[in-house]
């Protein structure tokens, strides 16, 4: 048996190392596209999850609403109302005494000049659980309430804002400044 192998028209070409190296990279790519899968399904099924969390989550919120709607509806009824408002004011009352007049004064004492009177101040506290000064103060001239007011800026006071101002009369001698102030107090 003779082959005849004409070497001029088909000469021999050394074609193995190139297909095996496309087989390498193709087995390296399926293997990349199997961890490609597994990784979306995987991320799939997290995100199931976390919807069914969220779904479940909103489900006890929409429980814990209505029982919160059912307990106002019990302590709205005119029977209960007079023990809600005592119970208002008792924790309002015990919120504001929260508020340390020694250190207020203390603070004070550091930024108030020898020549400035404190008239009024008047504590509250705002819904962000900050403590509000409304303050009264009198001085024989504005200069030294302008020095109170850029000490106040560089202390626990954030920067007061003057709310009226009264110019001397016969009956009150005093230059009279009225300030709201932001107070670093926490309750």
């Amino acid at each position: 048996m003779k082959v005849g192998i004409n070497l001029a028209s088909q000469p021999f070409q050394r074609n193995r190392g190139m297909i095996a190296a496309s087989i390498a990279v193709t087995l390296a790519l399926m293997a990349t596209l199997g961890v490609l899968i597994s990784l979306a399904t995987s991320e799939r099924a997290q995100l199931a999850e976390a919807h069914s969390e969220v779904d479940r989550l909103n489900a006890r919120i929409r429980r814990l609403d209505a029982q919160q709607a059912q307990l106002d509806a019990v302590l709205r009824r005119p029977e209960n109302a007079e023990v809600l408002e005592r119970s208002v004011f008792l924790n309002a009352l015990l919120y504001r005494k929260g508020i340390s007049w020694t250190r207020i004064f203390a603070d004070l004492e550091k930024v108030l000049p020898y020549n400035v009177k404190v008239i009024q101040i008047h504590p509250s506290v705002d819904a962000q659980d900050h403590v509000m000064l409304d303050m009264q103060v009198g001085a024989d001239s504005p200069q030294p309430v302008i020095e109170l007011l850029q000490a106040m800026a560089n202390s626990p006071f954030s920067v007061p804002v003057v709310m009226t101002q009264l110019a001397p009369s016969q009956s009150e001698p005093m230059y009279r400044f009225r300030l709201t102030v932001e107070y670093a107090q926490k309750l």
